[in-house]
């Protein structure tokens, strides 16, 4: 997931708030993370699901309650993303196919080392 400009706004306190709102919000659904990183401008996710939830929803729903919540709880952020939106109207969403979650899982951790 993407903020909105691609502007650099997240960092370590951001990221761990918005994957508790994550878990809060997705669990109960069925919806568990695996791993969780970011860079300045976006989110690496992990997750597993139940088969019978609707994934583009659920990602939509999460990001529409985490960017209020966001906005209204790290003010700083409102002037570099002046409008209502925190997230970036698209994202990426891919499964894992043939390669081995620990590789996955490597990958998203090593996210944002230079």
């Amino acid at each position: 997931m993407v903020t909105k400009y691609r502007r650099k706004v997240l960092n370590n306190e951001i990221s761990d708030y918005l994957k508790n709102h994550f878990i809060r919000l997705l669990e109960p659904k069925g919806m568990t993370v695996e791993e969780w990183n970011h860079d300045g401008d976006h989110i690496h996710l992990l997750f597993r699901s139940v088969p019978n939830i609707d994934l583009s929803k659920a990602i939509n729903r999460y990001k529409s309650v985490s960017s209020r919540f966001v906005k209204q709880d790290f003010s700083q952020i409102k002037q570099y993303l002046w409008k209502e939106m925190f997230w970036s109207r698209s994202y990426c969403l891919l499964t894992t196919g043939g390669a081995s979650i620990e590789t996955i899982r490597q990958y998203i951790e090593s996210q944002g080392m230079k």
